[in-house]
């Protein structure tokens, strides 16, 4: 897949445009979207997610039109590291759902409107990749951080919390345009939605036969070994993860 360049700045939609950081992985896919919010004319920006303390990623952030505030989405380094050099060396505040990431403002409540860079930023609370994952609305157009990729599928924490993501996020309009931290855009954020809860009722039902091939009692490791027999075997700790968090679910319903 031809993905964009490195380091160059590249707008998506009249009040979105993405740097790529250098730092691809089987967990990061092409790296992480740091994403650039403006209105059209507004004199400053909004910059959501500005990943690793890289120094060279940073400093393309920070040269954007004079930054307002700074977003996160979830904690993970990969999203949130380079947010504390970015807020020092921009004077800007930092926000997120988990008040220990946020300097200078205070934490994102659920369903809150910012406004900011001449635009109004809705705040959706979307846990289930991690209890703090946030989403934001501008407009037409969803920054879904890693509750939903551009390509793939997320790794998870709580299972019954992102089921309801999803079901949410489900209900946007169609046409709704996905931002996500990874990976490339998605023309209708609605329908992936969709399409993620197909795929996990789908694995709910392998784990179901897997358990009841191994046994009630099996270890994520077992279901891993069953289920995830024809995927690379690079990606089995995570897929132990998001297993993990199937079985807590379904040993609770």
């Amino acid at each position: 897949m031809t993905h964009p360049a490195y380091g160059l700045l590249r707008q998506v939609s009249p009040t979105a445009s993405v740097v790529l950081e250098n730092n691809p992985s089987s967990m990061t896919l092409e790296g992480t979207n740091s994403w650039v919010l403006q209105a059209p004319g507004a004199s400053s920006c909004v910059i959501v997610d500005p990943g690793y303390d890289d120094r060279a990623h940073l400093a393309l952030l920070a040269a954007c039109a004079p930054v307002s505030l700074i977003l996160l989405t979830h904690h993970h380094p990969d999203h949130a590291d380079g947010a504390p050099w970015l807020a020092s060396e921009v004077s800007a505040p930092v926000r997120a759902f988990d008040p220990s990431l946020c300097a200078g403002g205070e934490a994102l409540r659920p369903d809150e409107v910012i406004s900011a860079a001449g635009l109004k930023i809705g705040v959706l609370h979307t846990p289930g990749h991690t209890a703090d994952s946030v989403s934001l609305r501008v407009g037409g157009e969803v920054l879904t951080g890693d509750t939903i990729l551009g390509r793939g599928t997320t790794v998870l924490d709580d299972l019954g919390a992102y089921l309801g993501s999803l079901r949410l996020l489900a209900e946007l309009p169609p046409g709704t345009l996905g931002l996500p931290g990874h990976g490339p855009e998605l023309p209708d954020l609605a329908a992936t939605a969709r399409e993620y809860l197909a795929h996990r009722e789908q694995r709910l039902d392998q784990v179901r036969a897997a358990l009841r091939s191994l046994g009630p009692d099996a270890t994520p490791r077992q279901v891993v070994e069953l289920v995830y027999a024809d995927v690379d075997r690079a990606l089995w700790l995570p897929a132990e993860h998001s297993v993990r968090a199937q079985l807590d679910y379904l040993r609770t319903l």
